[in-house]
């Protein structure tokens, strides 16, 4: 996700929203604290994640593939090194319960909308077969404006085109826009708004597919929004390796069960009819 576009984003979709009904004093007091949201964010991290892509625990051997794609949750922007990573994560933490080596592949590319995830997979080697792909998308969608049902529907062909290939799909809803306080008052309470209406119409597009759901707002929502500094990187926006760490472990339960390795899955997560 782009940082310079979400206060804007937000923005603008709320002055659409509002219409003519609150006037012109409230779309200014919008895009004034638009402009206040971009000075305070800031862009420290840049716009390149780290290369995580690797064999993890390697030792334990038989390597099972494992495909990240979406934006810049999913490339791991806010990492201070690779291990850090949604995706390192994400892999040491199936290497340990599976007791089986993790190949992990980035295709999620920072700033990406739900619309890139097809030119994502386009981009991989035509005899790739991940067996489990894990999909994080959504912020960019709220922040541009993209509406809900076709960012919904991008979501769902590439869910189907996963399916194909024989994969295990597990979809992290988009987060909730609410928890980032740079973003004031009204303007976070609008994009929090439309991250959830996203979600929702996110995880019901996912489930048709066949692949399994975790509400990010919901398994790791609360933490950013009661510990902001501790989850929070250095622009106040992507998630620290300690937002990365909680949001990997509350994610596992679903990227188990999209492998048959377990039935049960906690609140926040959902599984297709006929589980796998």
């Amino acid at each position: 996700m782009r940082r310079r576009l979400i206060a804007v984003g937000v923005a603008a979709g709320a002055v659409g929203a509002v219409g003519g009904a609150l006037g012109v004093a409230f779309r200014q007091l919008l895009h004034a604290q638009a402009a206040k949201a971009r000075a305070i964010i800031g862009k420290p991290l840049g716009e390149d994640a780290i290369d995580a892509d690797r064999v993890w625990k390697a030792g334990y051997g038989d390597p099972l593939d494992l495909l990240l794609l979406g934006d810049s949750i999913a490339a791991g922007l806010g990492a201070d090194v690779r291990k850090e990573t949604l995706g390192a994560r994400l892999s040491k933490g199936l290497a340990k319960q599976l007791h089986r080596a993790v190949r992990l592949r980035t295709a999620a590319v920072v700033g990406s909308e739900s619309c890139a995830l097809a030119s994502q997979l386009d981009a991989l080697p035509p005899d790739y077969r991940p067996q489990l792909a894990v999909i994080v998308v959504g912020g960019n969608d709220v922040t541009h404006r993209v509406p809900v049902a076709d960012s919904a529907a991008h979501l769902e062909d590439a869910v189907t085109r996963l399916r194909a290939l024989g994969a295990g799909v597990v979809v992290g809803t988009c987060p909730d826009l609410g928890a980032l306080r740079p973003v004031p008052q009204p303007l976070r309470t609008l994009g929090s708004r439309a991250s959830r209406q996203l979600a929702a119409a996110q995880e019901r597009a996912a489930l048709h597919a066949g692949a399994h759901a975790v509400s990010l707002a919901h398994v790791v929502g609360p933490f950013f929004i009661t510990n902001p500094d501790e989850m929070f990187s250095l622009d106040r926006f992507h998630p620290s390796p300690l937002g990365y760490k909680r949001t990997a472990e509350a994610m596992l339960p679903s990227l188990l069960a999209a492998l048959g390795e377990r039935e049960d899955v906690p609140f926040g997560h959902a599984a297709p009819r006929g589980g796998r």
